[in-house]
């Protein structure tokens, strides 16, 4: 229903424009001149006031009516459905919706169970039809309102710029407190992770071993929770990525920037960045069943024990997928860097290699740290190729031929099934998620820092 709610405000706020415009036209006797914006900011005028109350209307009802309805169909039903426990009475509303939605519930229903679908059903129907009813009846009062203050003295482009400028710091501040929220939930689940387990055994521990027991005479859980390894093995793969994408992908950018002819660089861009396109699990298939393999015979072959997964074969593959995300944006900060620097010391007797070397690589070196920065980024959040070629295995080794993980893998591995978030084993996702964080903000402190300093140079 939602869907069919939000083409008719689209068909409505399109038939807005096309009114406030004619109207404004009317208005001012078929003379645009005498208006004081253009016809089509009062088009714009009516279509936002057409808009915005009903998408306002909408959210709202979407927000409020799941809960309104399980009050109406529980009050409906019987006391002894009405004082069933809380987890007890959930999976009777679950039950309850999938039935009403055509789907088939976790179990067979009873009979309380078939009469709140029904209610459900009912009810749905009724609160869909009083939805598109006051839809339409907020869209009609926006358009009576913006129709009624069209005249030749209306800012119309003053007032829609307002709109737009509020409907600006609306979406900057919904992104704030998102990014706030996230901090939040991340440091309030680590700081109950760390009443049940030491911060300095988290940070400093070298064991990593997070099965918890569940019962006393279990066997094989350690609950040992030393990050060191994990640590570890995330900056080894970064490191082994790094060193395969910063190389190649800027001096892949350096020739498409200055060396490469116009048919070379329109055919050879489009290819690199066909590399970011590629699926990371097909990238962990390729290096899963292609390049560990390799590793290991090379390996093998020069008296060396290569692990059947190691940090080598996920780094190389992880190398490759980045190489576009620093190819590309140093390619892009490059060919920003202004042709009057060049010319400059060309006329002082530079070479072109001389030139990049020391004029160009300088002027654009905070965008080509922003690119390196970026694909830190991405090298420290991939999992899948960590999972399909360095394994699940927490050793604390910088030996690249061995078995290693990932700060990412080993959330998603302990996060993994159904999971209650009250033993230590599950929150520690949440306490590497906060060490993560802090990482990435120290990163992007140290990129800041350089970015500053090099920039002044040219101010």
């Amino acid at each position: 229903m939602t869907t069919v709610v939000l083409i008719a405000i689209a068909a409505l706020a399109f038939l807005a424009y096309f009114f406030g415009r004619s109207q404004a036209m009317a208005v001012a006797g078929g003379d645009p001149r005498s208006l004081h914006s253009l016809p089509s900011y009062y088009g714009h005028f009516a279509m936002l006031w057409v808009m915005l109350p009903a998408l306002g209307l909408l959210v709202a009802w979407s927000a409020s009516i799941p809960s309104l309805l399980e009050w109406f169909v529980l009050s409906g039903l019987p006391e002894s459905v009405r004082g069933l426990p809380a987890d007890q009475l959930e999976r009777f509303l679950q039950d309850a919706r999938y039935l009403a939605s055509g789907n088939i519930p976790s179990r067979e229903p009873t009979r309380e169970v078939i009469a709140a679908a029904e209610r459900f059903g009912r009810l749905g129907e009724t609160a869909d039809l009083a939805l598109l009813a006051l839809v339409f009846a907020a869209a009609a009062s926006g358009f009576g309102y913006a129709r009624s203050r069209i005249a030749t003295s209306l800012r119309a482009r003053n007032r829609v710029e307002q709109i737009v400028m509020l409907l600006l710091i609306a979406c900057s501040t919904i992104a704030v407190l998102t990014t706030v929220g996230i901090v939040f939930s991340l440091v309030f689940e680590a700081l109950r992770f760390f009443s049940m387990i030491s911060p300095a055994e988290f940070l400093f521990g070298l064991e990593w071993s997070p099965q918890t027991a569940l019962r006393a005479d279990q066997v094989g859980s350690s609950g040992a929770f030393g990050a060191i390894p994990i640590f570890m093995g995330t900056a080894l793969i970064t490191a082994i990525a790094m060193s395969v994408a910063v190389p190649v992908g800027l001096m892949s950018a350096i020739y498409l920037a200055d060396y490469a002819s116009d048919r070379v660089r329109a055919v050879g861009k489009p290819m690199l960045e066909i590399l970011a396109g590629i699926p990371t699990v097909v990238y962990g298939f390729f290096a899963a069943l292609t390049v560990a393999p390799l590793i290991r015979g090379w390996g093998e072959s020069l008296g060396l024990d290569v692990a059947s997964e190691s940090a080598m074969a996920a780094g190389l593959i992880m190398g490759v997928m980045i190489i576009p995300f620093v190819s590309s944006l140093s390619d892009d900060v490059l060919s920003a860097v202004p042709y009057s620097l060049r010319e400059g010391s060309f006329g002082l007797g530079a070479t072109k290699s001389e030139t990049i070397r020391q004029v160009v690589l300088p002027a654009a070196l905070p965008g080509i740290v922003g690119a390196i920065l970026l694909a830190i980024s991405r090298a420290i959040g991939e999992t899948m190729i960590v999972v399909m070629a360095a394994g699940l295995a927490a050793n604390l080794t910088a030996n690249p031929l061995e078995a290693v993980t990932t700060v990412t893998v080993q959330i998603v591995t302990l996060l993994v099934g159904d999971q209650e978030f009250d033993s230590a084993k599950t929150l520690a996702a949440f306490a590497l998620g906060l060490v993560l964080f802090f990482i990435t903000l120290v990163l992007n402190v140290i990129a800041l820092r350089v970015v500053r300093r090099y920039r002044e140079q040219y101010e």
